[in-house]
This record gives C-alpha cells, sequence and structure tokens, in this order.
C-alpha cells in the first residue's frame, strides 16, 4: 500500500529497498550525484538564517490511517494525541500533541463476498489488520444505493477520518490496490511476478471507486478531500500475490491511463475542486523517472505531487524540486516516509535533508502507530492488538509539527541540519536543528538578515530539547537569550531542539 507500510514485508525481504534504500546507521549520506553535501553538524557551527530566500508556504503536517487506526480508530486520546496539540493523558503521562493536520484515508481493498462464484484470492502472509475492506464489493451494479456497495465497511478507519476532520484535519484519498475483482488475479497484494495487475476492463472502474467514495464522503460524513491519489508505489515491483499488504504494480503507462479516468469521474459527480495527486512513488529518483514519462496532457491532469521518502538520505530530491516545482509548477509533498530507527534521529536526519533539497511543502510519516517499535511513534503488539510503549520518536515529531505550523513560510539555513520558518502575522521565527555527531556543539544562529530581532522578555528565546538516544523527551528550557541578533544553543550528541524567536521582523 503506501510505502512504508510495506515496512515490515521490507524488513523481511532484503530486494525491498524502498523507504529504507539509502539509509545508513551512522547518520551519513548516499546523495546520488554529490551535489548534495552529507550536512553533518560540525562543532560550534554557525548558522545563517536567509530570509531572502523561501520555499513557499507550509501546508502542514500528516500520516496515513492504514493500519493503525483501522485498529484504533474509535479511541478520542488517540485523536487528540494525533491531530491536536493539546496535552494529553496518556498510560499515566501528559504527552504534547502532535498538532498533524493532514489524514490520509486509504481506501480499501479487500471483501469477503462472493460474486457469480468468485471471491477474493487472500495472500497467505497478510495479517487481518492490513486488510482494509472496500465498499464497492459487487461489480455488477455501480449505483451507489445499491446492494453492491456496503457502506458499513472500514469502520474504525473512517471513525478516525471523521475525528481527525473534526480536529481540522484536510484530508486526502489513495489507494494502495484496486478492489480486489478489478485485479488480474483477485489478489488485492500484487500479481504472482509483481507485474501490471489492473485488468485494462477497470481502469475507469478504479477511479469510479474512489470518486464515488469522495462523493459519500463529503454527502455523509462530513469529509471533503482535498485531492485523490488512485497510486501507491505503483512502479515498484514488490507487490506480489505472497506479500504482507495490499498493493498493485502499475507501470507509469497504465498511470498514464487512469488519471484521465480519475479526472473525469470526479467531475461527473460534482467534485471539480478535489485536486489529483500521483503518483506516490517509494523515492525520489524513481518519482522523476515516472514524472519525466508522463506527456504534458497527463501532467495538466495532476495538481500536486507526492513521493514517498524511503530513499532516506539518497536520492536526488533537488532534481525532483526541479522538474515538479521549477519546471511544471506543481506543489510537491513528501506523502508517506518512515524507517526503523525508533529513537527519532534518522527520521529528524531525513526530514531536514527534505527541507533543505526537496522543498515539499507537506510532509506525512507512514505509521504513527506501528507493531514495531523502531517504526512506530507509539507501538502496538501485533498479536493482542493493544498498545504499547510511547518511543523517543514521537517527541523528535513534536519538535517539527507543533512548531511549524501551516501558513508559516520556510526560509533557507543554507546547512542539511537546520530548518528554519517564518510566522509574519505573529512575527515568529521557529528554528528546528539536529546535532548529528556523535559529540556535543553548541550551534549558534546569526538572524542579522532581519531588521528587528528582539526576543522575549530579556531577549528570552525559548527551547525545546529531545535527546533521541535517552533523556529529555521534550523538556522545555528557559534559559538562552539573543546576543544582539544572534543565538547560541548547546547540543548534546544526538539532540533536536526547537527554539521560538518572537519580535522578528523583515
Amino acid at each position: 500500500m503506501t510505502c512504508t507500510r510495506h515496512h515490515s514485508e521490507r524488513r523481511n525481504r532484503t530486494t525491498m529497498i524502498r523507504r529504507r534504500t539509502l539509509l545508513t546507521a551512522t547518520g551519513g549520506a548516499l546523495l546520488a550525484g554529490a551535489l548534495v553535501p552529507a550536512g553533518t553538524a560540525h562543532a560550534d557551527a554557525t548558522i545563517a538564517v536567509n530570509p531572502g530566500t523561501t520555499y513557499g508556504t507550509w501546508e502542514g503536517w500528516g500520516t496515513s490511517l492504514a493500519w493503525w487506526a483501522n485498529v484504533f480508530g474509535a479511541r478520542d486520546d488517540f485523536a487528540d494525541l494525533f491531530f491536536t496539540t493539546k496535552s494529553v493523558s496518556y498510560g499515566g503521562r501528559t504527552l504534547p500533541g502532535l498538532g498533524l493536520n493532514i489524514a490520509r484515508y486509504n481506501l480499501g481493498a479487500c471483501s469477503w463476498n462472493t460474486v457469480n462464484g468468485e471471491s477474493m484470492v487472500e495472500s497467505p502472509n497478510i495479517p487481518g489488520f492490513k486488510q482494509i475492506e472496500g465498499f464497492w464489493q459487487d461489480w455488477t451494479n455501480e449505483d451507489p444505493a445499491s446492494s453492491a456497495w456496503d457502506w458499513t465497511a472500514d469502520a474504525n478507519q473512517r471513525a478516525m477520518l471523521v475525528k481527525a476532520t473534526q480536529r481540522g484535519a484536510v484530508s486526502e484519498l489513495f489507494a494502495n490496490s484496486p478492489m480486489w475483482w478489478m485485479c488480474a488475479n483477485h489478489n488485492p497484494s500484487g500479481a504472482a511476478d509483481g507485474g501490471n495487475n489492473l485488468q485494462t476492463w477497470n481502469y475507469r472502474q478504479h477511479a469510479a471507486h474512489l470518486a464515488t467514495v469522495a462523493a459519500r464522503a463529503k454527502s455523509a460524513w462530513g469529509v471533503s478531500f482535498a485531492t485523490v491519489d488512485p497510486f501507491n508505489e505503483p512502479a515498484s515491483t514488490w507487490w506480489t500475490a505472497t506479500g504482507t499488504q495490499e498493493g498493485c504494480h502499475m507501470d507509469p503507462s497504465v498511470q498514464a491511463a487512469v488519471l484521465p479516468y480519475m479526472r473525469s469521474e470526479l467531475d461527473r459527480r460534482g467534485l471539480t475542486g478535489i485536486r489529483i495527486a500521483a503518483s506516490d512513488e517509494t523515492n525520489y529518483d524513481t518519482a522523476r523517472s515516472t514524472w519525466s514519462s508522463f506527456g504534458s496532457s497527463t501532467k495538466a491532469l495532476v495538481a500536486q505531487v507526492n513521493v514517498h521518502g524511503y530513499q532516506g538520505a539518497g536520492g536526488r530530491r533537488d532534481l525532483l524540486h526541479t522538474d515538479v516545482v521549477t519546471t511544471s509548477g506543481k506543489k510537491l509533498w513528501n506523502s508517506e516516509t518512515g524507517d526503523s530507527d525508533g529513537t527519532g534521529l534518522t527520521m529528524a536526519r531525513n526530514l531536514c535533508y527534505d527541507f533543505r533539497w526537496l522543498h515539499p511543502t507537506a510532509w506525512c510519516y507512514w505509521q504513527v502507530m506501528d507493531p514495531s517499535t523502531g517504526w512506530a511513534m507509539i507501538a502496538y503488539d501485533p498479536g493482542t492488538l493493544q498498545p504499547t510503549t510511547v518511543q523517543q520518536k514521537y517527541y523528535v515529531m513534536a519538535q517539527f509539527s507543533r512548531h511549524i505550523r501551516p501558513g508559516m513560510t520556510i526560509l533557507d539555513t543554507g546547512v542539511s541540519y537546520a530548518v528554519a520558518a517564518l510566522d509574519r502575522t505573529a512575527r515568529r521565527l521557529v528554528i528546528v536543528a539536529v546535532n548529528t555527531a556523535t559529540t556535543p556543539q553548541t550551534l549558534t544562529f546569526d538572524l542579522s538578515r532581519f531588521t528587528t530581532v528582539t526576543g522575549g522578555t530579556g531577549g528570552l528565546v525559548p527551547r525545546w530539547n529531545t535527546v533521541t538516544g535517552g533523556g529529555d523527551q521534550y523538556r522545555a528550557y528557559g534559559d538562552i537569550r539573543l546576543t544582539g541578533k544572534s543565538v547560541s544553543v548547546p547540543f548534546a550528541a544526538g539532540a533536536v531542539q526547537t527554539l521560538q524567536v518572537d519580535g522578528v521582523a523583515l
């Protein structure tokens, strides 16, 4: 399905290079083409924030809902933890809400009915909680008011989608696989050989399923999807009949054939305002390849290019930005990423690489809850499906998502280990930085290019600290003050810190 969902499958199959393709345990960078420096912070470095170079207005932070919401979708505490910035009681402690504002709803591909003697073929390796029930369960009738459609399906994930919407989230609809009966082998985990598995005569039907669900969400669920993406890592070939999740390979030529149907099916239901996103390829280089294969008429159908970040520190983020944003004038999102490092250091490092080179306007983690403690922000037991521990990664995410908020302008820092965002109305500058070194260091932030920099009372610069190796989780400090138009901050090894500089004006 969406890139990271495959994470369990990838962990078990070393040939699946997607998300973890070029991740390095040391935090070094395998940045193809050598035009992108590793960006490791150096001791006592000075970082100049440059308000003269900006990279768009930030749209927000998100997560996909399948599979965790298929298990925990009815729980308000998780909705508050992930989709508000409230302080939330959980597990005997108080956690900072992450403030995510993008919910990616996964349209399922499974159903267990029989139509004309035919039924779904299940992979022997897919666990039940990764089987997401779709709505169009009988291909003999396209009328959504007929019994061919089961609108009671997928109750838990739908419940979390509604909760997220009620808490202010925007939403995206995507599919890991077409409905099983649209697949050549009736298996929504993929073809035997990992090849194309969407039947040619069901190209329109796949789009119709998505569009009908978008219409239903608007009329019955109180959810208006902003975007629809009919694909998930479609060029990848690890979607096989024995896979551990839903997935479907579709060559770029198949994608190009589906996209016109996606537009027409939305439009004929009056959903002209819903934009099409594509193609959610697994990494930056594959996304470039797919995008470059599309002709101008196909590109015109796509308003937003989604990419997954499973190349880790590798791949030409910079060239993808050029192709999509500079040349084609499209929005660019990192719509899914994840990694097996539960400390959060890998996530923080790669997120900073994205801000430095990819310049997306939104960023989504795959599964905020996961059976693997490494992949999870909050883990759960795959056998009992009960939540367990809060990972340090959760607090690292809070550093970014609680402070870099929608509507802020992303500024240039010139380095791959610090991010800056400006709230012009509040005159507030937020800086999030990562010490990727194995030793403590002091980072000094040069703000001399701003006209005014006052800070809080007495030049106070509030900061929040998370030490990825253990220690501070999301601890607030009030011990740092400006020196003129600069501020120096000590960083422990592996620390992620947020600075809030008030009274900033251009």
